[in-house]
């Protein structure tokens, strides 16, 4: 049985949402965790910060590392990766789920919003795995993951929210260039991204209100996914840009029923942005 026990994992944005159910089906493999998030005290809205995941993630039966992360200074990320790998000997996956979201369009797009939304999703992608090269070079089965989507260059994800479609390819070709390149390397390297909105707060406060969240499924369906990307060997898997149902599908589950966020079985599931 594939197992993540005394694999060592960074993932950014981990205080809450996808980030932290992540943290949590890895640490129940007994990982090494590196929650790396901006929060550290309680938000009245968003629950979550680094240090009640860290316990989360123990109490799962993993080892923890809360680390406070702004993903946009190079500096704290070069710091937290070297306070990883100090504490648990190495790296072996980074998982850029740390993301900025404003869905509205380019004439109403101020540009601060912009920078933010490409500091935090496209550059802090080049910026971690540059970072934690020289430590995945060492593992013996390295991974970066990104949530990012599939390439659809149709004019109807770029009309109403191009900005934000421009910062969120810009991870996905990422992950096609970063996995040619590293090859030689065995730092396999792909994308995940799913089919269905995710119900998490960014969804509720960004992407379409409460009502949104019982169109969605849970985030547990994202680590089931992420698990099986990174308990993949030998680069078996990279340079993809993979949906969650899709490979999970491939993987042999066959029951999607758990992960519906609503109790109600006939509400209809929304495809999240950029999935036909």
């Amino acid at each position: 049985m594939p197992t993540l026990k005394n694999r060592t994992i960074i993932i950014t944005g981990a205080s809450r949402g996808i980030g932290r159910e992540m943290a949590l089906r890895f640490a129940a493999d007994g990982a090494n965790i590196v929650i790396a998030a901006k929060s550290v005290d309680p938000h009245p809205k968003l629950p979550g910060t680094i240090h009640s995941v860290a316990d989360e993630v123990r109490a799962a039966g993993g080892q923890a590392l809360p680390y406070q992360l702004d993903v946009r200074n190079d500096t704290e990320v070069e710091n937290m990766v070297s306070a990883a790998a100090e504490t648990f000997g190495g790296i072996d996956a980074v998982i850029n789920n740390a993301g900025a979201i404003k869905l509205v369009n380019s004439e109403m797009l101020p540009m601060k919003r912009f920078d933010l939304m490409y500091q935090i999703n496209t550059r802090a992608v080049l910026s971690c795995a540059k970072a934690a090269l020289p430590w995945l070079k060492k593992s013996d089965n390295a991974h970066i993951l990104s949530l990012s989507p599939p390439l659809n260059m149709s004019p109807k994800w770029f009309e109403n929210y191009g900005p934000y479609t421009v910062t969120k390819y810009g991870m996905s070709m990422l992950t096609i260039g970063m996995a040619a390149e590293y090859r030689r390397h065995g730092i396999a390297v792909n994308s995940l991204w799913p089919q269905t909105l995710i119900s998490t707060a960014a969804i509720e406060f960004e992407g379409g209100g409460k009502a949104a969240l019982e169109k969605g499924r849970k985030p547990a369906i994202m680590a089931d996914a992420a698990w099986h990307i990174l308990t993949t060997t030998e680069q078996q898997l990279s340079g993809e840009i993979l949906i969650d149902e899709a490979l999970l599908r491939e993987r042999g589950v066959t029951d999607f029923e758990p992960y519906r966020f609503s109790e109600d079985p006939d509400k209809p599931l929304m495809n999240d942005l950029f999935v036909e």
